[in-house]
């Protein structure tokens, strides 16, 4: 199968280490010009998938493609691939020209060609003047945009880019993001991003790349992941979400009824749901999809505030319901008709129709005797 200039293309990556699985069956493209990020948990087997396009590892199975070229076989150094670490990887002895410059050093590229490129890339990432300084005179996001344009010095084909922020603080990460959005924009490099950050994520990439326990989850759009999960693990991964167990008691063409275990009281769903009555699932919404009112509905459910927090213009509020189990509550703080305090009663409404419906054996052991999933 070939692949455009640029377009990176895994298929079937299967590896282990020591008799144990890594990654199994992992399969993802990436066309060119395109910046997707490959997201999950620590240990679900992302940066096994990252050491492999790299080639610090052969797989024991699946193949590689990058400009529809076979990477099986082929050197780290030949790849055409940039890699920019979590913690910058700048030679402390060189200067920020220096670090830049050693790609094309390694490459023999004449000292006239690498001294222009090294301008052109220093500009790029607006470090005029920087050029002299050694990598502990510049500020932690000063050292990444060097270790970005090091990256690509050598214009390689694709640039990962693993954990990226994780070593900066939260305002900075921001800055830098948006820097490495107008960055890639200009250069129109192909760019994978290796992150456990779902912000980080989020905010950068066109589509997401889901992992777990090895294998690929869901593969979308970050909107959509958010909106439409596949899964109970991208549910409560992506974003928070509060986990209801209840029973199916009715099916209709159009809709179905709920039983809640933590009311007993039923839930409407406007939507056919592909399971049977009596089957147990778990019903998840989002904080944003559960209001609290002063006074009792037909569709509400009592709970008791335990604690509110306001996060700029949004009040987090969790609650209990009866039964012990907990919710989040989200709400903004302009323009609320009613703003509940500590300890009161208060009342809440799901907005059913927002709301996912997953088997109850998507929940791990760990989790079935918890409540809400916050």
């Amino acid at each position: 199968m070939a692949t455009q200039s640029g377009a990176l293309l895994v298929d079937g990556l299967t590896h282990s280490y020591g008799g144990e699985l890594a990654i199994q069956d992992v399969s993802f493209d990436i066309a060119p010009g395109e910046i997707v990020a490959l997201l999950g948990p620590s240990g679900c087997g992302k940066s096994t998938v990252l050491r492999a396009i790299a080639g610090l590892i052969q797989p024991a199975q699946g193949q590689i493609m990058l400009a529809g070229k076979h990477l099986g076989g082929v050197a780290a150094r030949e790849r055409g691939i940039g890699m920019v670490f979590q913690n910058y990887a700048l030679f402390p002895h060189l200067t920020v020209e220096e670090n830049v410059a050693y790609p094309l050093a390694c490459q023999h590229v004449p000292k006239a060609a690498r001294k222009e490129r090294v301008r052109e890339l220093l500009a790029l990432i607006q470090l005029d003047g920087f050029g002299r300084r050694l990598p502990r005179e510049l500020s932690g996001g000063q050292q990444q945009r060097v270790a970005v344009a090091r990256a690509l010095a050598a214009s390689p084909a694709l640039l990962l880019l693993d954990e990226p922020f994780g070593a900066l603080d939260r305002a900075l990460r921001f800055d830098l993001q948006v820097e490495m959005l107008r960055l890639q924009k200009s250069v129109g490099i192909t760019t994978l991003i290796v992150t456990h950050d779902q912000e980080e994520a989020q905010s950068l990439a066109s589509r997401l790349v889901l992992m777990n326990k090895g294998h690929v989850e869901q593969i979308d759009t970050p909107s959509t992941v958010y909106d439409r999960p596949k899964t109970l693990f991208v549910n409560s991964f992506i974003g928070q979400a509060n986990q209801l167990r209840a029973t199916v008691v009715e099916t209709k063409a159009e809709s179905a009824v709920l039983k809640l275990d933590a009311s007993g009281s039923s839930l409407t769903l406007a939507r056919r749901l592909d399971y049977a009555v009596g089957v147990r699932i778990v019903l998840t919404c989002r904080p944003e999809q559960v209001s609290v009112h002063a006074a009792a509905t037909a569709t509400s459910l009592p709970a008791r505030l335990i604690v509110s927090v306001p996060l700029g213009p949004t009040l987090v509020h969790d609650l209990e319901l009866a039964d012990g189990t907990q919710v989040r509550a989200s709400q903004m703080r302009s323009g609320a008709a009613f703003v509940p305090s500590l300890g009161d009663q208060v009342h809440v409404t799901i907005d059913a129709d927002h709301c996912h419906v997953f088997p109850v054996h998507s929940i791990s052991p760990s989790e079935l005797n918890k409540g809400a999933k916050l």
